[in-house]
């Protein structure tokens, strides 16, 4: 679920002192130190200078109240600090032991306790989930009369099932069983099949609910009991839960969620009973100690996974998709390169907090990154530092501008209204020394535009192209990207 955020950020960031898990070598602390100061913008231009900035800087830019943040090298962690505050306007600030929503993270945390049931004999990956579901089946339709819905394709979104995620239920509001949002009782479409099992990549947080059911029915556990016996206690996450609503015991260590900017998710956060794809709290720290744990597993060691059924997760199972490429699907998480180069990943989004992380099991390096803010934007910047300091893969595109004079940059000088979706969003565009600045009304921020020759221009804040489009020799519309389908803003 998806929102532009708005209002201006006034409040503190300050650095939190750290709270180290793990042993922490000189030279991880050094360069830990080097991330936290050399946060770099998207994209760079050829030959000019490129400007640094601390994480509380580009926090107060992309409006992001908290941050968690873990780093791991030689498969342990050996940086985990927080970063401002638990929620806008307050004073609490983030530390290690805050709780954040990891959103659709929760999907492969899942996935290691499904894949345990596999190895106790409790599950099948290839069974029909019907055979063993108790209180609700897929419903049976043309699509799926020869072809069936199993946990593997549940696993890697390949099971042709209807809805792609879900906003979760704010605290005014009741909380619907799994079975009534499975059968469309709740905020979201029923869970069906729409597409023959088997046929393509289709995201589906639907068929991850499925298989929440699938896991409870045949242990006859509660959800987050059955996490906590299985994963989480397992793993060392002593502070995560997969508990929603959030009990009061969480609550207190939990952070905001801010949807909108600078403005707190009513009643602070949504609850989700789709837990196994939306519903895990959980700290950087937590998060980095179930990718050390399957990563250890996947290399032949001890973990929740034999190293057998860990290959066999971190293994490229699915294209994603016609955009698929590089890009493959394991069983629960993204899987990319090849060799020692192998990585695996997720991103979480819910309402009001954005997560990210990546593990490369065999170089033994990983990083997670938790905010209660909407900027995916800010995580790619870090992610950036990670890169420089840690040696990480990671694209920045770089771009040479051209010349263009006062003359030249006049006629895009204007505001470009955007009424596609959501609410209404302006970018008015102001001529700068050899440049471009646009400030976005809705984003609340002013970036740079440099230009790059036919009306295109380079956003270094986040490596978009923009485009400017003419009538007549008049500069009427603004495209916010080179895709066709890219928002377009009409001049007023």
């Amino acid at each position: 679920m998806t929102r532009h955020s708005t209002a201006l950020l006034a409040a503190s960031f300050a650095l939190v002192t750290p709270n180290i898990a793990g042993a922490q070598s000189p030279d991880a602390s050094s360069r830990a130190a080097q991330v936290e100061k050399s946060i770099r913008a998207a994209g760079k231009v050829t030959g000019r200078p490129d400007s640094a900035y601390t994480i509380e800087e580009r926090m107060k830019y992309w409006h992001v109240p908290g941050i968690s943040l873990a780093i791991i090298e030689d498969n342990r962690i050996v940086f985990a600090r927080g970063y401002g505050v638990t929620e806008f306007g307050g004073t609490k600030r983030v530390d290690t032991t805050t709780l954040f929503q990891a959103g659709s993270i929760s999907k492969p945390v899942f996935a290691t306790a499904a894949l345990k049931l596999v190895e106790q004999g409790v599950l099948l990956l290839d069974e029909d989930v019907n055979t063993k579901l108790t209180s609700w089946k897929v419903p049976a339709n043309e699509f799926n009369s020869t072809e069936k819905v199993t946990l593997r394709r549940l696993l890697t979104h390949s099971a042709g099932l209807t809805v792609w995620g879900f906003p979760g239920y704010a605290s005014d509001k009741t909380v619907p069983s799994v079975v009534d949002v499975l059968n469309g009782k709740g905020n979201t479409a029923a869970v069906l099949n729409d597409t023959v099992p088997g046929a393509r990549w289709l995201y589906s947080g639907g068929g991850y609910t499925i298989a929440q059911l699938l896991a409870s029915d045949v242990t006859r556990r509660p959800f987050p009991v059955l996490m906590q016996q299985l994963v989480l206690g397992p793993t060392g996450m002593r502070r995560s839960t997969y508990e929603n609503p959030l009990p009061a015991s969480h609550s207190a260590f939990a952070s905001s969620g801010h949807e909108l900017i600078d403005t707190p998710v009513p009643g602070r956060y949504h609850t989700y009973p789709e837990m196994a794809a939306a519903g895990l709290w959980t700290t950087a720290s937590d998060l980095a100690r179930w990718a050390i744990d399957l990563s250890r597993s996947y290399n032949g060691g001890t973990g929740v996974l034999s190293p057998a059924m860990a290959q066999h997760m971190i293994q490229k199972h699915v294209s994603t998709g016609p955009r698929g490429g590089n890009g493959f699907y394991g069983l629960g998480v993204a899987v990319e390169g090849v060799g020692d180069s192998i990585a695996f990943s997720h991103g979480g989004r819910d309402e009001g907090f954005v997560a990210t992380f990546m593990m490369m099991p065999k170089l033994g390096k990983g990083f997670v990154i938790l905010t209660n803010g909407v900027s995916g934007a800010l995580m790619n910047d870090i992610r950036r530092a990670v890169a420089e300091s840690f040696g990480f893969p990671t694209p920045r595109p770089e771009r040479p501008a051209v010349a263009m004079d006062s003359a030249s940059l006049a006629p895009f000088v204007g505001t470009f209204e955007f009424t596609n979706s959501g609410p209404v969003r302006t970018i008015s565009v102001t001529q700068g020394a050899g440049s471009l600045t646009g400030y976005n009304n809705l984003a609340k921020r002013s970036f740079t535009l440099w230009p790059l020759g036919n009306d295109q221009f380079f956003d270094t804040s986040t490596g978009a192209t923009y485009v400017f489009q003419r009538e007549n020799g008049v500069v009427k519309t603004l495209r916010t990207g080179l895709p066709v389908n890219a928002p377009v803003g009409v001049r007023k």
